[in-house]
């Protein structure tokens, strides 16, 4: 017996021609599906838009309020109003947006500053090391040279501010000693640093500052009681004018090195 043969459709038959009313009621649907179609995109693309704006109108307007309380704390701080221009530079860095990295330096230097000579003396220091780790670390992107010299030096102005401080609160050496150590070295290397860019101004003002930290550091606790306060020690610590001897004393004997703090190492007095 011969096997049955197995038979498969044709799959090259001709195709049937659609009837005329068929490819009518077949170009409505194609046209009706187009028109949604076309509807629901005209609705999408106004809302997208708009979501769009309203995203971007938020992020402007916060961009509006840092500008604002920036303007505001930076006024504040060429008035001396310390303690109300950190007030505003704060608002301005809980304001910023997650990327802005290099306005958020610049905000927490400048609150800083005005931290130092406001009450916020060892807050400033604390925060300005971080920043000095940060923008000197090896995984952060290349930071301008100046910038990194103006936040070593607010920080070593910090460490001899509360340095004197300590002192004038009879603390140990053990506790204050790290602090002016740390603001000498940070004096040498602006000094150095300023000798290979060939700035002889900024040379001779940062030599000035590593000898008014050295005087501090050898200087006796009575020759510093006998001295003016600086500001910033007056503003953070408000019993410092009770640790200074009476005129009634006299001047005490300074030490053997006859040392002298001399000036604050930002250059202000009291």
């Amino acid at each position: 017996m011969h096997p049955l043969r197995r038979t498969t459709p044709n799959p090259r038959l001709p195709r049937q021609p659609l009837s005329s009313k068929f490819r009518v009621e077949f170009t409505i649907l194609k046209a009706i599906t187009m028109r949604k179609t076309l509807l629901v995109v005209w609705l999408i693309i106004p809302l997208a838009g708009f979501l769009y704006h309203l995203s971007a109108g938020e992020a402007h307007g916060r961009m509006d309020q840092v500008g604002s309380h920036l303007q505001s704390g930076r006024n504040l701080a060429r008035q001396a109003q310390w303690t109300r221009a950190s007030q505003q530079l704060q608002k301005a860095l809980e304001l910023l947006p997650d990327d802005a990295d290099e306005l958020r330096r610049t905000l927490r230097l400048e609150l800083a500053q005005a931290q130092i000579h406001g009450a916020g003396l060892p807050e400033a220091g604390e925060d300005l090391k971080k920043l000095l780790a940060e923008v000197t670390a090896d995984d952060t992107q290349p930071v301008d040279p100046k910038f990194t010299a103006q936040v070593r030096e607010a920080l070593a102005s910090s460490q001899y501010y509360l340095t004197w401080l300590m002192r004038l609160e009879g603390m140990p050496e053990t506790d204050w000693k790290p602090e002016i150590e740390s603001a000498r070295q940070n004096y040498r290397l602006l000094a150095e640093q300023a000798e290979s860019a060939g700035s002889s101004s900024e040379v001779t003002r940062q030599l000035e500052n590593l000898e008014a930290a050295i005087r501090l550091e050898q200087m006796a606790l009575t020759d510093i009681q006998g001295l003016p306060i600086p500001k910033p020690c007056q503003n953070c610590c408000s019993n410092c004018r009770s640790r200074r001897p009476s005129p009634k004393m006299g001047k005490q004997k300074s030490d053997a090195r006859g040392a002298s703090a001399g000036k604050p190492a930002d250059g202000e007095g009291s």
